[in-house]
Parts: C-alpha cells; structure tokens; sequence
C-alpha cells in the first residue's frame, strides 16, 4: 500500500496486518510495517497506539519525543517504543525508515529488558541481523506471500534477542558482565563453600548492590541461584546415579546430609529417597 500522510514522500509503502488469535495467544506478530522517507518538517505525536515500535533509521534524523524528553536519532540507529505511552516523532532535515509495529504475549518483558539494557535509542555494531529480519518481514507483504505466523514470530524473536546479546551501555554494561561472570563462578563451584560475600568480592560490588543487581538480571537472590542450581544436580544424581543421599549432599555443597535433607524437603517437598524411589513425584 502506498502511503498518504503528509510530508511522507511518494513511493513508501506500508502494510497492515491483523493476528489470528492464535498468534495473539502464543507468537510474536506484526500489526504494520513500513518503508517510509519522511520529508523537513513531518510531525507525529499521538497519546497512545497499541503495539510495540522498532524503527531502523536509514538516513537522515529525526526528534524522538517520548515521556517527558526529547532524543535526537541519527542514521544508522534503532528506536523502540512502546507506544501504549504517550509518543512522537518530528524531523527538520528528513529521514529514511524502515519500521514495524509488533506485539505479542512476550513483547513488553522483552521491552522492558532492552529498554534496562540499550535505552529506547542505541545502535549495534553489527546491525546486519536485524535489517535483514526487518526487510523480510517487509518482502512477505510487499510480494503478497502467506504470511506464515510461526515464522513471523520468529523473525521478530530473533530481532528481539539480537538486541539482548548486544553491548549494553553504561554502568548497567559492568553490572550485567560482573552477574554473568558470578553465574558462570556458581556453575563451576556450587560444590564448593560459595557466599553472597564472596560472590560480591568477586564481582568488586558492595553486597547489597550485587544482590539487587543480580535479583534484577536473573529474577533470583544468589542464595537462590546457588540453592536452585545445587538441588538440580541433586535431583540428576538421586535419578541417575547409585550414589548414597550423604553423598550427594556432600558433592552439591552441603555441610551435613541433614542439612541437605532439610534444603531438599523445603525445595520439593519430599525427602531426597521419595525423589529417588518416586513415591510423591516424579523428576519434571
């Protein structure tokens, strides 16, 4: 379809799309995308839309105007917005865009974790992934092709996640490289005597700065993410191994096998021999 709206030059072109509600249930799922050149002096600003909104700007700039500030985007960076809040958009010099407007059941946690991460403006240093998602998208529209769901969910997942595995800025880049390096010190020591204290040493944060930072990052304290990871080898050994229960708490970190009995009661509600034996549940 051709576009129509003032000061958005002739030759761009947008498509809309309404989700089966199994999309709406289960996908990721465009609701319109576009490849649009705006002309000096466009103007947007509207109080809500509901989806999500990623812009590729391929040439130009524009005036982002988001919540109470205003961000100028230059070429060659992404813009997402979560355009159920108040937004706009404004240009003097002009700009090229390549856009989608997204939804899904997962949308506003993936959103909410890129905004934490990158801001609502960032580039990558390596866009080509994304752009070439984005334009598929386009191509199935623009060439009247079924537009198969799964595969747009897909496509839209894969953008998302390109964006979470990306540099992130500032300060939170050092805290999210000192929780990853923590998650890979518990993987290869929860056997060992591990303590938040030492954890947050290792990471040179105060105590209760690593433990915020880390519930933020993985949604679990570090005595949880410690706990959780050793009862996971626990339940491997009690299922596939003849070891004995003394053992298996000894070679999982715990100090006694009372007080691993006692962990493992709390964690699953049955004894580690009901887990063994199956006699209250199974291993899922």
């Amino acid at each position: 379809m051709k576009a129509m709206e003032d000061r958005v030059a002739a030759g761009s072109e947008y498509y809309l799309y309404t989700p089966s509600r199994t999309a709406q249930r289960m996908f990721f799922y465009p609701t319109q995308c576009g490849l649009f050149t705006y002309e000096p002096g466009y103007r947007l600003s509207r109080n809500a839309f509901d989806s999500f909104l990623l812009m590729f700007i391929r040439k130009g700039s524009m005036l982002l105007d988001f919540g109470d500030r205003e961000e100028r985007v230059e070429e060659n960076s992404f813009v997402l917005l979560d355009c159920y809040e108040p937004h706009g958009y404004s240009t003097q010099a002009g700009y090229e865009c390549l856009w989608l407007h997204f939804d899904g059941v997962l949308a506003r946690d993936f959103y909410e974790q890129i905004l934490q991460r990158m801001g609502n403006v960032f580039a990558l240093s390596s866009p080509f992934e994304v752009i070439q998602r984005l334009e598929a998208i386009l191509r199935v529209f623009r060439e009247d092709r079924q537009v198969r769901e799964p595969q747009m969910s897909r496509y839209i997942h894969d953008i998302l996640t390109e964006f979470m595995l990306s540099q992130p800025r500032g300060r939170f880049s050092r805290d999210v490289s000192m929780v990853e390096q923590a998650i890979s010190y518990i993987n290869g020591h929860f056997s060992e005597s591990v303590t938040v204290e030492h954890l947050a040493a290792l990471s040179r944060m105060s105590l209760y700065h690593f433990i915020r930072v880390f519930r933020k990052e993985t949604g679990y304290t570090p005595h949880e993410y410690l706990t959780n990871r050793r009862m996971a080898s626990a339940r491997y050994l009690l299922k596939y191994t003849g070891m004995s229960v003394k053992e298996i708490g000894y070679s999982t970190g715990f100090s006694s096998e009372s007080v691993f009995c006692n962990a493992f009661r709390k964690h699953h509600a049955m004894s580690p021999l009901e887990y063994r034996t199956g006699e209250k549940g199974d291993d899922s």
